[in-house]
């Protein structure tokens, strides 16, 4: 059964499951899907676009589905993607997608402290983490398991790999590849993310090959194809390798720095 506080505003085309309940002065648009056993508290407006799964808190004065800040935006009909379990605290606001992509999305068990701010066009995966005020521009990609301190701030167009830990404050402004913790100013390489890795599961072989590959690419340094060149010769067919490899070839906007150098692109 919803319960649904009368001195809320919600449209009778909203699509509302299960065991919602909606607290007073919410306002719920017509083009919105809410999932079952949600929890949309007071003050928050949840506009046209959003698809939210089960299972998720939206906290009081976050707007969600809002449109994008985005002056080539014509009124194209885009969504924001919401997962299950995912919590959205106080005053976040999260844009729906442009004509690039028609989408936004956030993945599902993920947490998103007070004031976090997620522009159009990004993809962010599962169980990720952005600690309060995170501010990402538009088109960024997270991967699953990401955690980024407070005050944090991400360029357009950035990605962020999976398992990555970046400390906060930080100015993000290269792709950050998986595994690792990045921090300083500039940011920069500062080993793997050894104590998410193993609250995820990762065996000591599998942290000390990931660690192997980075020695060569952030602390030795060098040009970054030869450095890849070097990956695929002497360390055998894996996950991690292979995710690693992966990502950096399909970097557009450079590697943060390594622990002494700039990443040579070629």
């Amino acid at each position: 059964m919803n319960t649904i506080n009368n001195l809320s505003i919600i449209d009778p085309k909203a699509q509302i499951g299960k065991n919602v309940t909606i607290s007073p002065y919410a306002i719920i648009s017509g083009d919105v899907v809410i999932g079952d056993n949600c929890w949309i508290g007071p003050f928050v407006s949840v506009q046209d676009g959003v698809r939210m799964g089960k299972n998720c808190k939206i906290f009081q004065g976050a707007i969600v589905g809002s449109i994008p800040q985005d002056l080539k935006f014509e009124g194209e009909e885009s969504v924001l993607e919401i997962g299950d379990n995912t919590i959205i605290r106080e005053y976040c606001t999260l844009n729906r997608g442009t004509k690039a992509g028609y989408r936004t999305a956030i993945g599902s068990n993920c947490l998103l402290m007070a004031y976090v701010h997620v522009a159009h066009d990004c993809v962010v995966g599962n169980n990720v983490i952005l600690a309060n005020n995170v501010t990402l521009a538009g088109h960024i990609t997270i991967g699953d398991y990401a955690v980024l301190g407070g005050l944090t701030a991400v360029h357009q167009f950035v990605r962020i790999g999976a398992h990555v830990m970046i400390g906060g404050g930080s100015l993000v402004s290269k792709d950050v590849p998986p595994y690792i913790k990045a921090s300083r100013n500039p940011l920069s390489y500062a080993g793997i993310n050894s104590v998410g890795l193993s609250r995820r599961g990762f065996t000591p072989e599998q942290q000390q090959i990931i660690t192997d590959i980075y020695r060569i690419i952030f602390v030795k340094g060098g040009v970054i194809s030869e450095s890849l060149k070097q990956i695929e010769t002497e360390f055998n067919d894996s996950a991690e390798r292979n995710n690693i490899i992966e990502f950096i070839n399909h970097s557009e906007r450079g590697l943060l720095k390594g622990l002494r150098n700039e990443v040579i692109e070629e």
